[in-house]
């Protein structure tokens, strides 16, 4: 039996027992007695339902609305698998639903939308947003997926999120921050080329512009984005390039390439038109553009990361989305703008500088140092949600769009240290 054929048979199991599914309720108040089943239900019930009614806000008082997520796809662009419907996605959407619940102690719950239909599904979704305190969109392809993320932004007064887009931009920008300091670079000087031109490379162009990068070029399946070319969307039209631009044009002397394609979309052959000391990220999964043992053997120079496990500097959005989410729905954010996604990055960022606590060393068999082979945060770092959250939720109350009345900085993140205990 071979590798894969055991992971599969395995995940199977894992997933229909000894109950079918990896996520239920579960009951938040005691309710054993007479008196709590009239607290819970009728009569009592009726006493926070007429406060509602009256303050629509205090919702949050009495409900779990300002904890709970609701994960949403139609199921059009799951992981690798493609366009297999929205059913289909359900196991994809409950995992993002613990892991939710595992790393930032929000509840969430999914939500699959069988409907392709931009008009109805954003309807579908506003319809059900005063359940929820944020809502994850995830799993849905591009360019539907712009559209989709901005009407709903728009329509809704709660964190809008589509984590495909931006969990992505925000990790890989922390870790491009932190190449560019292990090799004497800044933001606003490097030159940075991303393959692909899809959900996450569009978003990652705009994150990694609004933090300061101003030379940006785009590749698509068809080549270079440039102004020569009569088939481009609006979205990718943001990111052209002076007509006639070719791929080794682009990587000339750049500094930085941000792989978000496919296997072989771009070459060794490429890379070795790079700057020295180049940062590599080759973030296609499970398959990377080029694998890295392959870059090394190219680039002995290089600082890489790629979207997998077992290879240093794995860019996953869980090091993102919990946290962010957190720190919005925790300030009650109106919406999650760049300045809170980019307060983010940061955080991350300066985390991978900090000293490594003696467990993430247990857990991952190695001294973690700050270096070419540790520039983002391992996912079992304890301290994400403080410092990821309590930084989002500080750039939310700053940028003007929290709705709490006042917000501590420093007593918010003894609390989300006290949660995580």
């Amino acid at each position: 039996m071979d590798r894969d054929t055991t992971i599969n048979e395995n995940a199977l199991n894992y997933h229909e027992y000894p109950r079918p599914g990896k996520i239920a309720t579960c009951v938040t108040k005691p309710f054993a007695t007479q008196d709590d089943l009239s607290l819970a239900y009728t009569p009592g019930v009726a006493a926070p339902c007429l406060a509602i009614e009256k303050n629509p806000d205090d919702a949050y008082r009495y409900t779990s609305k300002g904890n709970l997520v609701a994960v949403i796809s139609n199921g059009t662009a799951v992981l690798g698998l493609g366009n297999i419907g929205a059913l289909a996605s359900k196991p994809v959407m409950e995992g993002k639903a613990i892991l939710f619940k595992k790393f930032s102690g929000l509840d969430a719950y999914d939500i699959e939308v069988d409907e392709t239909d931009i008009d109805l599904f954003c309807n579908t979704v506003a319809a059900i947003a005063g359940t929820f305190g944020g809502i994850n969109l995830e799993d849905i392809k591009a360019p539907e997926c712009f559209e989709i993320e901005r009407r709903l932004i728009e329509r809704l007064d709660i964190p809008v999120m589509h984590d495909d887009q931006h969990g992505t931009a925000v990790i890989s920008l922390a870790a491009v921050t932190n190449g560019c300091l292990l090799t004497n670079r800044e933001l606003k000087d490097i030159k940075v080329v991303i393959v692909g031109a899809g959900a996450a490379a569009l978003s990652c162009a705009r994150l990694y512009r609004h933090a300061g990068v101003k030379n940006i070029f785009m590749t698509d399946s068809k080549g270079v984005i440039h102004e020569g070319r009569d088939d481009l969307n609006d979205y990718k039209k943001e990111f052209m390039s002076p007509e006639g631009t070719t791929l080794n044009d682009v990587f000339i002397n750049a500094d930085v390439v941000i792989g978000l394609s496919k296997p072989g979309s771009f070459s060794i052959e490429n890379i070795m038109l790079m700057a020295d000391d180049p940062i590599i990220f080759t973030l296609a999964n499970p398959t990377p553009e080029i694998f890295p043992d392959n870059t090394r053997m190219a680039r002995p120079d290089a600082i890489l990361a790629t979207g997998r496990s077992d290879f240093p500097n794995q860019v996953n959005n869980v090091l993102g989305f919990p946290f962010i989410f957190r720190g919005a729905m925790d300030v009650r954010a109106k919406t999650i703008n760049m300045e809170m996604k980019v307060a983010a990055s940061m955080a991350l960022a300066a985390l991978a500088r900090a000293e490594v606590p003696e467990y993430l060393n247990e857990i991952y068999g190695t001294k973690l140092v700050f270096g070419k082979e540790y520039i983002i945060p391992k996912p079992f770092d304890k301290r994400l949600i403080v410092e990821i959250s309590s930084s989002v939720a500080a750039a939310a109350v700053k940028s003007g769009v929290a709705r709490i009345a006042s917000f501590d900085l420093e007593t918010y993140k003894h609390e989300l240290a006290q949660r995580l205990e």
